[in-house]
């Protein structure tokens, strides 16, 4: 199923005690309670956070007269007006 690695970690006093509790209240190992939790917490760690688009927005009073009204060719003429366009 997959290669085995021995490795020595150092955990508190009370949180192996803790462990201990666990396992043997629950019928399993230390080991399969480390592996659960590493495997949950690089989970959350890795999850896919979404987006978020920073407010780059200023204060104003919205569209300058004569945009608000005018649609996506007015808004055009004005982008390219004095520019040969």
């Amino acid at each position: 199923m997959g290669i085995w690695v021995k490795t020595t970690v150092d955990i508190a006093d009370p949180l192996f005690r803790e462990t201990k509790r666990v396992a043997a209240a629950e019928g399993t190992t230390i080991r399969a309670l480390i592996e659960a939790g590493l495997r949950s917490e690089l989970k959350r760690r890795t999850a896919t956070r979404g987006f978020r688009l920073r407010d780059e927005s200023f204060g104003g009073e919205g569209l300058q007269p004569g945009v608000a009204e005018g649609g996506w060719e007015r808004i055009r003429d004005m982008i390219y007006e004095g520019r040969g366009g």
